[in-house]
This record gives C-alpha cells, structure tokens and sequence, in this order.
C-alpha cells in the first residue's frame, strides 16, 4: 500500500536573519522570520509526511506559541516527523521539493540539501529531489519579501 503528501511552507524574509533551507545554511543577506529556524523546505518536507497519514500538520505537532520549539532546529523536527512515519509501519520511498526564492540562487546549495536530508531519513540521495526555481519577480516572492517550498512524499507499507 503507498500512501502521498503533499507539504507546503512559506516564510517571510527581513535583513539580519539566518537562511537555513534543507538543513543546511546558506549565506544571503537575509534570512527567514519565524518561531523555529525557519527552515521552508524542510518545513514542507514535514507537512508532506505528516499529510500522507493523516497525522495533521507541522503546527499541530510543534506549536509556534510554544517556546519549546523557539529557535529549534528543523532538522530535529524532520528527525521526529520520520520516526512517526516509522511508527505507522511505513517507509520512505522517496521526495519531490520545490524552494521557489528570487535569491539567492541556490543551484550550487542543491546537492548539500539532498545529503544533509538524505543522512538524517537514511535515505539514498537519489530518492530526494530538491529544486529550485525564481518567481519571475512577480509576487512576495518575485518582490524578496519571503520565499516558499513545496514537497510530495511517496510512502510504502513494509
């Protein structure tokens, strides 16, 4: 039996603020704003998870008004999202992600993403998809005002 999701998150961007996508950081002069460490792809990849049983969303498991999660690092969050998936008797097959960002451009950052995520669901690299792509300089994020991510999972039962 396989089961998808499909995750989607979006941050704003301000100056002075860290840009950690796909766990991994990336040196811009901004970054995003949020309770966690505003980690959008990872974030996605989360909701994906989450999504494909049914589990709810990243807000109902690491709730922004707890100070718990301030500041914490999103790749715990993937680790804890990937043990529930376990859980339910599933395994990963594979991931499918989108960061949509006007800058920085993030081409070079892709394959450090793919590891990074890669070695925290023990997953090959191969499995994990991670692309990038511009807005065209139309909307928030054409503007640099925030950026977005989508992600699909494909789930299996052992």
């Amino acid at each position: 039996m396989f089961r998808i999701g499909n995750g989607y998150d979006v941050h704003a961007l301000a100056e002075g603020e860290t840009l950690w996508l796909g766990g991994i950081c990336i040196p811009h002069e901004k970054g995003t704003l949020a309770h966690s460490d505003g980690d959008v792809l990872i974030h996605a990849i989360c909701d994906a998870l989450l999504g494909a049983l049914a589990l709810g969303d990243i807000g109902q498991h690491f709730p922004d008004t707890d100070p718990a999660y301030r500041n914490i690092d999103s790749k715990i969050l993937l680790k804890h999202c990937m043990k529930l998936v376990n859980q339910k008797g599933y395994d990963l097959v594979n991931i499918d992600s989108t960061i949509c960002a006007q800058r920085p451009k993030l081409k070079d950052y892709l394959p450090e993403m793919r590891q990074t995520m890669a070695a925290l669901l023990e997953l090959p690299a191969e499995n994990i998809s991670v692309k990038a792509t511009t807005t065209e300089k139309l909307g928030f994020v054409g503007r640099e005002e925030g950026m977005e991510a989508h992600a699909v999972v494909l789930l299996q039962k052992r």
